[in-house]
């Protein structure tokens, strides 16, 4: 998967950009939307990693106001691990951030400024059960940290969940044919009207840049992973294990887990003692880092696939502030019950 991005290398209005060629007339209705929404568009920077494990320092991408009091939509992969944030407007001022809610089985997470600019105005929020196929759409994001970049396109499909990304079990998404390069995961695209309708998430390519695949995750799935229901964030980052890779790992028979990757510094996964990864291993041509903790199960709930995940989700966000949580890790061959506490 290309690590992020939507959209932009296209920066002049009057030319060709992403999606095709746009008349002079159209180019200035693009030009006026993008005066319009560029303000609520952010550059998003990893400064360090995990605790202990492999990080994503130096990562660059790309995200969307939402809320007056500083929250920021972006995608989870590319915050998710990271110990350290910060956040960049238009005009160059930057602030730090960090992350208050995640959902990596949807690519999504939420962060929270640290410091919120007098004035700041969030980007509105589109239904995107109303966008059809063939619309056209802009993105704006920092494509290969080139913050603020435009480009255009239409929607090429709607994919339901689960189907054409199957590492990512609970996002909708929109593909579309926008220029989508490095730096623009986490980024939002626009409707014509100026409303956030999907957060960039990832392309597929097989030269390593934009070829006009790039796909999105819808807003309502966004809506309904991080804004309605209680989210959290755990820190953690890594991935189900197929029932081969299990068996590889020695998990006991008809048992799956989470291997676990990165653990962010400062994060509820850190002070529950959950260890990251050591070492990245080769295993049938995917890389993997392991030597982290298996998560076996949360709260009594066995982790054997991505609709278990779902389960704990909901099993957790029902849990209050500081509540204990449970939570089952097979480290060095040994079954170890850990607890902690609910941020």
């Amino acid at each position: 998967m290309l690590r992020l991005g939507a959209t932009l290398l296209a920066v002049s209005l009057l030319g060709v950009t992403g999606g095709g060629v746009v008349g002079s007339a159209d180019a200035q209705g693009v030009a006026e939307l993008f005066g319009k929404v560029a303000p609520t568009v952010v550059v998003v920077r990893a400064l360090d990693g995990g605790a202990d494990g492999p990080g994503r320092v130096g990562d660059i991408g790309s995200g969307v106001v939402v809320s007056k009091d500083g929250k920021v939509m972006t995608a989870a992969h590319l915050v998710h691990g990271a110990g350290r944030l910060e956040v960049q407007f238009l005009g160059g001022r930057t602030v730090p951030a960090k992350v208050v809610a995640t959902e990596l089985a949807g690519d999504l997470s939420l962060l929270q400024l640290g410091q919120v600019p007098a004035a700041l105005a969030p980007a509105t929020l589109a239904n995107s059960d109303a966008v059809r196929v063939g619309e056209q759409v802009i993105v704006v994001g920092a494509p290969y940290g080139l913050g603020h970049t435009l480009s255009v396109g239409w929607i090429s499909a709607r994919w339901a969940p689960s189907t054409v990304y199957k590492a990512i079990p609970l996002a909708e998404f929109f593909q579309t044919d926008a220029s989508i390069n490095v730096g623009n995961s986490g980024g939002p695209m626009f409707n014509m009207a100026g409303e956030v309708v999907g957060i960039v998430s990832h392309v597929i390519s097989k030269s390593g840049g934009s070829e006009g695949l790039g796909f999105v995750v819808t807003m309502n799935t966004a809506k309904q992973l991080l804004l309605e229901p209680r989210s959290i964030w755990s820190g953690l980052e890594g991935q189900l294990l197929s029932d081969d890779l299990a068996d590889l790992f020695n998990l006991p028979p008809k048992t799956s887990g989470f291997l676990v990757k990165t653990v962010a510094s400062g994060s509820p996964g850190e002070a529950m003692g959950i260890k990251p990864g050591r070492k990245t291993a080769t295993i049938d041509g995917q890389a993997l880092v392991v030597g982290g903790d298996i998560i076996l199960n949360v709260e009594g709930i066995a982790v054997t696939t991505a609709a278990d995940l779902a389960k704990i989700r909901e099993r957790t966000s029902r849990l209050g502030s500081a509540a204990p949580v449970t939570m089952t890790v097979l480290r060095a061959g040994r079954q170890l019950k850990l607890t902690g506490k609910m941020p």
